[in-house]
């Protein structure tokens, strides 16, 4: 009967609208550090970019003054110098400086330097997904002269300057369309972060931005909300006792990127995970309808023959994770059904169970693993049914935590990263997550961002 009230309220509440109430329970924040190690990792792709189009044949004339007769063509594209700066309240800035080598005539070769200054700010589009958007773009282009020319003279000219207005502006935006074809990359890696992440086969996690980042000088700051779905179904989560806001940022993090996790993120988790399912269990134990007799008389009466006692351990209320300085823990509310299973089971007495389990928490990959080890329990019966309940329980309880997150759980991350150096800091009511940022090569392909 507790088994089919259980299911009846998760299949009410998952009737109930999901998400009332939007509040961050998550998020991260990417340093001036991480900006420049994504910078170093987006040269090749820029590089890639530019080669594709400015040295295919429709590429646009950088020295457009040249006589028709002898059009330009570039031949070479080598990306010098290229970085990433916040402005805050903004956005990003852009700084590329790119070297092209230019053959005006058979044999003659000029070496060019193509400077780009593209600002950039980032919104959410109508899908709920963080996108990069350009602002402000200026190229230039000059030529470049070898140390003993500069000795004799100024440089000569800045192509995209000597143009005629209409000449130029046309170049200018042929190439601020290379600066968009940047974006391409990483807007499609960051669809990924909110990608839905398999928990269990049943249950499935989902970051949500609940607004563009905020940048200041300390970094990028970002809030997302956790949802969960239990067979394909977004569930309502327990509201929060505590809004969550993202710590202050350190300006001197040597990491690339913190990601911070409430104390009500964890619990959710567990919450969606009973909603599920995952902890219902069934627990063989060596007892015997006699034996059970021996300690209590009135059972011998109930059976004619003897038969082996099964377990069945149910949540009475949903899970709760403490987060203190230092540690973590994790609350459980059990009820247990001592019966028989033939034909079906039978249960013929039940007792109320709390335990407290000590988590443990790692970071492998994109994914933070949980372990739980039992640290107290608590029987709301007689003590002599401890030694008939305790020894199976104590061993099958957090078996069963440790089995259903032995996957872990994936974090917020974007396709082609994954996260190193890890750290954790667990403080009261949220924990913190240092790393740094890895871009994964792709077999067979190279893996960039831009």
């Amino acid at each position: 009967m507790g088994g089919l009230l259980r299911t009846l309220s998760i299949l009410l509440s998952l009737l109930v609208p999901a998400h009332p109430t939007r509040s961050p329970d998550c998020g991260g924040i990417l340093t001036p550090s991480g900006l420049s190690y994504l910078a170093e990792v987006s040269k090749a792709h820029a590089e890639a970019v530019l080669r594709q189009d400015l040295m295919a044949p429709t590429a646009p004339d950088l020295m457009l003054s040249s006589p028709k007769s002898s059009r330009n063509q570039i031949t070479s594209v080598k990306v010098a110098e290229l970085s990433l700066s916040l402005i805050p309240d903004a956005g990003l800035r852009l700084s590329i400086d790119v070297d092209l080598g230019v053959t005006p005539a058979p044999s003659t070769t000029k070496m060019m330097r193509l400077s780009i200054l593209a600002d950039f700010h980032m919104e959410m589009n109508p899908e709920g997904n963080l996108e990069l958007v350009t602002s402000a773009c200026k190229p230039t282009v000059e030529e470049m002269q070898s140390t003993e020319e500069m000795e004799r003279s100024t440089p000569r000219f800045s192509l995209l300057r000597d143009l005629g207005n209409g000449g130029k502006e046309e170049t200018e935006a042929q190439i601020c369309l290379e600066v968009s074809k940047f974006l391409l990359s990483p807007n499609e890696q960051l669809m990924s972060l909110t990608a839905p992440f398999p928990v269990t086969p049943s249950c499935q996690v989902q970051y949500v931005p609940l607004a563009a980042p905020m940048f200041s000088k300390q970094g990028i700051t970002i809030s997302l909300q956790t949802t969960f779905q239990v067979v394909g179904m977004a569930i309502p989560l327990p509201i929060s006792p505590v809004p969550f806001s993202m710590p202050e940022p350190v300006s001197s993090s040597p990491s690339h990127l913190t990601l911070a996790f409430s104390e009500h993120f964890y619990t959710s988790l567990f919450f969606a995970l009973e909603l599920a399912g995952a902890f219902n269990m069934t627990i063989p134990s060596p007892l015997t309808t006699a034996t059970v007799a021996q300690k209590i008389t009135q059972m011998g009466s109930l059976f004619q023959e003897e038969q082996p006692v099964v377990l069945q351990a149910v949540f009475r209320s949903s899970p709760r994770v403490v987060l203190e300085e230092g540690k973590a823990s994790l609350k459980l509310f059990l009820t247990v059904h001592m019966g028989t299973g033939a034909p079906a089971f039978q249960s013929f007495l039940s007792v109320n169970m709390d335990m407290s389990a000590g988590l443990v928490l790692s970071v492998a990959s994109t994914r933070m693993m949980i372990s739980a080890a039992l640290t107290t329990d608590s029987l709301r019966q007689a003590d002599l049914l401890k030694e008939l309940f305790l020894p199976p329980i104590r061993e099958a309880v957090p078996a069963q935590v440790n089995g259903v997150l032995s996957e872990g759980i994936f974090l917020p991350h974007i396709s082609s990263f994954t996260y190193t150096d890890v750290n954790i800091v667990i403080h009261k009511d949220y924990v913190l997550v240092p790393c740094n940022l890895e871009l994964q090569a792709v077999a067979g392909e190279q893996s960039t961002v831009g």
